[in-house]
């Protein structure tokens, strides 16, 4: 039982860290990469669908990421759904693929992106207390249920803490290199 309370944090702390490198790739650097355009969703007879089902997305150049729609009538649909978005990105047509250039970031914008970086940390690790708060709550509650002795309930309580301090660090550290990333010029 304490075994399986422990799976459990350790799980959803995991699936914590990966949301916060997922939020962390879509805050957009000087440089171009294609998971940037991840999330950008456009109309697909119907239905919403990301822009990487319907179209071939890879880097032109180290600033440039070009979109190519396997339909041509999804040109321009895929066109407004770029410009569209919250990246603020302004893509041009050319033929039959679209360009999206990334522009230069300002100190400012960089700043401010950076701000953007520390509160999503700061959530993931608010998450990955949560957890390990939800996981010392049900440790307690096998000892009150007379289901484990008290020394086996504080042993767990120390390794969930070791589960927690370890996160929290790959926290700060993926914290770290995005804002040196966001920082370098």
């Amino acid at each position: 039982m304490i075994n399986e309370i422990k799976m459990t944090a350790e799980q959803k702390m995991h699936k914590s860290l990966e949301a916060l490198k997922n939020d962390l790739a879509k805050v957009r650097t000087g440089r171009a990469h294609v998971g940037l355009l991840d999330h950008v969703m456009v109309e697909y007879y119907g239905s919403m669908v990301a822009v990487n089902q319907v179209a071939n997305v890879n880097l032109g150049d180290a600033r440039t990421i070009n979109v190519q729609p396997y339909e041509k009538n999804m040109i321009a649909k895929v066109e407004k759904a770029i410009r569209d978005s919250d990246l603020g990105l302004n893509p041009a047509t050319n033929g039959d693929v679209i360009r999206v250039p990334m522009p230069m970031l300002t100190e400012e914008r960089r700043r401010d992106l950076t701000k953007i970086v520390r509160t999503e940390g700061e959530n993931a690790k608010v998450a990955i207390r949560n957890v390990r708060r939800d996981a010392n709550d049900a440790l307690k509650k096998l000892v009150k249920d007379k289901e484990a002795s008290e020394d086996d309930e504080r042993r767990a309580q120390d390794e969930v803490q070791k589960m927690t301090d370890k996160a929290v660090a790959e926290v700060d550290k993926l914290l770290q290199l995005k804002e040196a990333d966001l920082m370098a010029v």
